[in-house]
């Protein structure tokens, strides 16, 4: 059964053997938390790292695939013959051809589409693929399908879509289930015994992945056997769908993933590429190459659905929360049903209030679908509850720190009361203000001339962050002193081999250069469930310390033969064995007899269960300065800071460089970035490209970006005592600068993005109603 949070999980789980016994938590450390460089730094930075986007095979052929046009549209008649009658086109795929009947999502019992379907519910959707001698003949062979397209209503707008009379995304109602409930205590009461009662509506605007390598992949066959290439968070996730969708053994598909050039939760699973790629590698008996173009990935791979926001909320006079009402509105796409998604788990969690009530409403639009986009729900349910707890504590005159530090929560409240293995929400906030200079900067004059400034704030929680079974890695130690560490989870750019490559280190003692990591191929590597929920490093840190350690017990027993002494007696020390009680005593590591004669010690290491009666879960509190143009509009943010609680930093380097990466994302989400639909006349997205559709540049992020980690001591959650980072950091910044706005303006922006254009007109009607 899936838990909340487990979104990066898909099919069944193998089960694996607990740890014969948890070793201690660390104390200090020689190597994990250090600011230590990439392990694969100068492959990354030289070029000589290859992506699945750089493989090149012999005799490889390039595909592409046509997309429909239209929002809404029934492909009546595709007619391919000039496609194949071109001399560089060699295999030319659409529905109805064999191997495409494919249902779609591959391996869903309730899927309703399939890989070509002629009815096309959302403008990108695939209709055909070719495979041609050149990238250039493959995309003239698409002008050359024709296809006679029955144009139907559309719909794009979520609200619009439940409205009476809209166009049928499908059959019954575009609603997407039924609305989704969660409640607890007695809202009405918790209302009624309120001071101050608020009520606001939020929007957030869709946004897309827009990772810098693009989606695709290579194919080829071997006899009856596939490889393939991805740019995939989740070289196992792939392997299972392929197989499902080929009725293939797993063990006759292979998937490599070394590196990947960003995903943030698009690439979780494979997309209808891979298998139109598989096709027609395999019906042209050759390698085929198919990526996306930027276009594509805009339209067709996933996004961060746009949400409406009802949020009510009661405080005593003291600031104290009472009631907390949330009522949410989105849309997944045409085919998921997860507009909604975790929208309101913030609410439901991250401050004390004993009656809470909130409402998720899905529906389904002629768009593109949704797909996890870093800590999914999250950021959108913060623009709307952070802003309204501002507004409280400015209602109230409270500080809006101290009113947060009046309402923290000291268990997990949606999960029936868990008490945290640990929780340093408390020191994020008060850390956090006295870093930034929160009371000197609320205090500072805020004017010159026509620019105002401001500074705000945001908390935050992530639902996920523990990390969990199944995780198995394997710890090869050589008689030469190297060591090579094998395990199955990608490195989505996080930097998780060097830390795991850190985790063997301070166990055995050996220079992280002398390690080597071996990850991410479904051929060569132990099984891993995808990397997302921000869970990659809690969920295999602790299953590569074991295998080291299992490493290190060998060779303790092995030394205790030649000294005659106890194991428990010794410990390594670089690369010799020495006794705790007598230092005198001694062996060097090539000198052991056991290990020259078996050459090479090899450990397996398996991750623990979570503790069964707590919950782990990453906190975070972030401050930021902004400048307003009250004459133009103009907004720019000037400095930042975010203090997070990850449990132990594992690299501090890494870490740091997580912060600074989401809360750049963050900016995106909350001054810059927005799907634009043409809703009234044709359903098309009008931002295709990167100068339309606009993503923080250096321009946009601040110089004055300060990360502070808050080091909890988490003795409970996993035996290296991490959680999650990635995703915790966007939630809660688009809030703060929002929060950092009003403090600025006195205006309160409550949709996204908070671009020029939307606050000159704001800071226009202002105005005119000071004069009026």
């Amino acid at each position: 059964m899936k838990r909340e949070g487990d979104y990066y999980i898909t099919g069944p789980l193998p089960e694996t053997p607990a740890p014969p016994t948890e070793p201690p938590p660390w104390g200090e450390t020689e190597v994990v938390g250090k600011p230590l460089p990439r392990i694969d730094a100068y492959d990354r930075v030289s070029g000589s790292a290859v992506y699945p986007s750089d493989v090149v095979l012999p005799d490889m052929l390039y595909a592409a695939v046509l997309r429909c046009p239209h929002a809404h549209a029934r492909a009546r008649k595709i007619d391919v013959s000039r496609a194949e009658r071109m001399a560089a086109v060699r295999a030319v795929l659409k529905d109805g051809d064999p191997g495409t009947d494919v249902r779609w999502p591959i391996g869903d019992p309730d899927a309703r589409s399939r890989l070509f379907d002629p009815h096309c519910r959302y403008e990108g959707e695939a209709v055909a693929a070719v495979a041609a001698e050149t990238p250039y003949a493959a995309r003239d062979a698409l002008r050359a399908i024709a296809v006679e397209y029955d144009v139907l209503p559309h719909v794009s707008d979520a609200m619009a879509a439940i409205a009476p009379g809209a166009p049928a995304v499908w059959e019954g109602g575009n609603r997407a289930g039924e609305p989704q409930v969660y409640e607890r205590g007695d809202l009405a009461a918790g209302l009624a015994a309120a001071a101050v009662v608020l009520e606001e509506t939020y929007e957030t605007a869709t946004n897309l992945h827009v990772p810098m390598e693009l989606h695709g992949c290579v194919a080829t066959w071997d006899g009856g056997r596939l490889t393939v290439w991805e740019s995939s968070q989740g070289v196992y996730n792939v392997q299972r769908e392929l197989a499902i969708a080929f009725g293939l053994p797993l063990t006759d598909v292979r998937v490599v993933g070394h590196y990947v050039g960003g995903g943030f939760g698009s690439k979780l699973s494979t997309g209808k590429f891979s298998v139109a790629a598989s096709l027609l590698a395999r019906k042209t008996a050759r390698p085929v190459k198919l990526f996306l173009s930027r276009e594509e990935t805009q339209l067709a791979v996933g996004n961060r659905p746009g949400n409406r926001i009802r949020m009510k909320a009661g405080f005593r006079a003291d600031g104290t929360l009472t009631g907390l009402e949330m009522e949410g509105w989105g849309s997944g796409g045409a085919y998921s049903g997860d507009g909604t998604g975790l929208l309101d788990w913030q609410v439901r969690d991250l401050y004390r209030c004993a009656n809470v009530r909130t409402v998720r409403h899905d529906v389904h639009i002629h768009a593109g679908d949704e797909r996890p986009m870093r800590a999914p729900g999250h950021p959108q349910g913060s623009w709307a509850l952070e802003q309204l707890l501002d507004a409280a504590a400015d209602r109230l005159g409270v500080d809006p720190v101290e009113l947060r530090l009046r309402n923290l929560a000291e268990a997990s409240q949606a999960r029936g009361g868990l008490p945290y293995t640990s929780n340093g929400f408390r020191e994020c906030l008060t850390r956090g203000a006295e870093a930034f200079g929160w009371k000197e900067a609320r205090e500072a004059p805020r004017r010159d001339g026509d620019v105002v400034r401001g500074v705000g704030m945001a908390g935050a929680t992530w639902v996920a962050g523990a990390g969990r079974p199944p995780s198995t890695a394997i710890v090869r130690y050589f008689d030469d002193g190297s060591v090579n560490l094998n395990m199955g989870a990608s490195d989505i750019g996080t930097g998780t081999k060097t830390v795991m490559a850190m985790v063997v280190a301070e166990e055995l003692g050996v220079p992280p250069e002398r390690i080597r990591v071996e990850h991410a191929d479904t051929a060569t590597t132990q099984f891993a469930t995808a990397s997302g929920g921000s869970k990659t490093v809690p969920t295999e840190s602790p299953a590569v310390r074991a295998a080291a350690i299992d490493c290190r017990d060998q060779l303790l027993r092995m030394a205790a033969d030649q000294l005659d002494a106890s194991p428990s007696d010794l410990a390594l020390a670089g690369d010799a064995v020495v006794s705790r009680s007598d230092p005198s005593k001694r062996v060097a590591l090539v000198e052991l007899e056991e290990f020259r004669r078996r050459m090479v010690v090899v450990g397996v290491g398996y991750r623990g269960p979570n503790p069964e009666d707590k919950a782990t879960c990453p906190f975070a509190a972030q401050f930021c300065e902004v400048e307003v143009d009250t004459g133009t509009g103009e907004l720019r943010v000037t400095r930042f800071l975010g203090a997070h609680d990850s449990g132990r930093v594992m690299n501090r380097k890494t870490f740091d460089n997580q912060v600074y990466g989401g809360i750049a994302m963050g900016i995106g989400f909350g001054t810059t970035e927005r799907r634009v639909l043409d809703a009234g006349q044709t359903g098309k997205m009008c931002n295709l490209g990167l100068h339309d559709y606009k993503i923080p540049t250096a321009m946009d992020v601040p110089v004055e970006i300060a990360s502070l980690p808050v080091e909890t001591r988490d003795l409970e959650c996993n035996s290296t005592g991490a959680k999650g980072l990635g995703e915790p950091v966007t939630i809660p910044t688009a809030a703060a600068i929002a929060n950092a706005v009003y403090h600025a303006t006195g205006i309160r922006i409550t949709e996204t993005p908070i671009n020029t254009t939307r606050l000159a007109e704001r800071l226009a009607r202002r105005d005119a109603g000071r004069r009026g």
